[in-house]
């Protein structure tokens, strides 16, 4: 096993980059943290190196270990962790399958990473995100997905080519909105949907909810929204496959 003590080590300070996402785009890596994450990505065929501080952890292939220092210089996680993983991104995916998430511009790499592990439960074949949407590989929604999103394809790309190319294959797209929409009970599930949620504060752009094929609305009372992965949830829920 490979055993590295310096900070100044060039392998550290390529990993520590990899905490911004323009070192992530550059190199084409990304971190995950801890023992389930890690499995996930080995299961993927995405994980390249194990970074350790604890050799009783000696049974990756292609283990480095570290020093408790260089841990903590990498991890960004508030609690320690002695498991950290180097990965390969994923390869975009085609957009296909008969249930789709569309995500316009979500902001909270949190609720990013929420509604993806939500897609996968509720056997959504693939999720798609806006260019402005919170980067994938962000560690926050990393650790939000729990794995999810080693289980579902996630393409970044602009919504109104997709949802335009969507709809010429049958596919019933549905924005979610408050202004002239319909509820749940009154949207009917059909065989092939998408569905668009948006920005926390904004909404879905207004250039989409008209390209889209019907408006839909959660019905509630007292508040007038709801968090997006919430709103998310139950939209998802509700249009599960059988």
């Amino acid at each position: 096993m490979e055993m590295i003590t310096s900070l100044q080590n060039a392998k550290v300070k390529r990993w520590a980059s990899y905490q911004k996402k323009k070192d992530r785009d550059k190199d084409g890596r990304f971190l995950v943290e801890g023992e389930h994450l890690i499995e996930e990505a080995k299961r993927a065929g995405i994980l390249e190196t194990v970074i350790t501080d604890d050799e009783t952890y000696a049974c990756y292939d292609n283990m480095v270990l570290v020093t408790l220092a260089i841990m903590k210089k990498l991890s960004q996680n508030v609690s320690s962790v002695h498991l950290i993983g180097v990965c390969r991104k994923m390869k975009q995916a085609d957009i296909k399958g008969s249930r789709i998430l569309i995500l316009d511009g979500i902001q909270d790499p949190g609720n990013l990473g929420t509604l993806i592990r939500t897609a996968v439960s509720f056997s959504f074949d693939c999720v798609v995100i806006s260019e402005e949407t919170a980067d994938l590989y962000n560690d926050k929604t990393i650790r939000s997905t729990q794995g999810a999103m080693f289980h579902i394809p996630v393409i970044r790309t602009g919504l109104i080519k997709v949802i335009t190319s969507l709809q010429k294959e049958g596919v019933v797209c549905i924005a979610t909105s408050l202004q002239e929409s319909k509820t749940i009970k009154e949207i009917p599930s059909c065989e092939r949907m998408a569905f668009v949620l948006g920005n926390e504060g904004q909404g879905v752009h207004p250039e989409i909810q008209t390209l889209c094929n019907e408006r839909l609305r959660i019905e509630m009372h007292g508040f007038e929204s709801l968090n997006v992965a919430v709103a998310g949830g139950i939209v998802m829920y509700s249009y599960r496959k059988d």
